[in-house]
């Protein structure tokens, strides 16, 4: 259950990052930072509940992978972020090295 409570807490963690962007790009910037915090709490909340049973070095190494590249990921199908091979290869490294982390239990 802890390993869904951090794939959950990772999946939210890119919401914050998306607020904070809606809150520069919209008129609404209160919408988007209250969107960044409830996303913020949700996410914290799910990784306390991890870390019950995951070390804490993985389960934030692996939190924040999957919110770095989620991020990566919806920057570009959003927000027109740049995109290149390296940049994808990097976000590849950072999935492999989530993926390591999971199986070196």
């Amino acid at each position: 259950m802890s390993w869904l409570y951090l794939l959950l807490a990772g999946l939210t963690e890119i919401g914050w990052p998306i607020g904070l962007k809606m809150a520069q790009t919209s008129e609404s910037k209160v919408l988007g930072i209250s969107i960044a915090i409830i996303f913020m709490v949700i996410s914290g909340s799910f990784l306390w509940l991890a870390q019950k049973e995951i070390p804490m070095g993985t389960a934030y190494a692996v939190w924040t992978g999957i919110g770095a590249s989620g991020t990566f990921l919806l920057g570009i199908w959003l927000y027109g972020d740049p995109a290149s091979l390296m940049r994808y290869f990097g976000v590849l490294l950072i999935i492999l090295g989530v993926a390591v982390l999971k199986f070196a239990h």
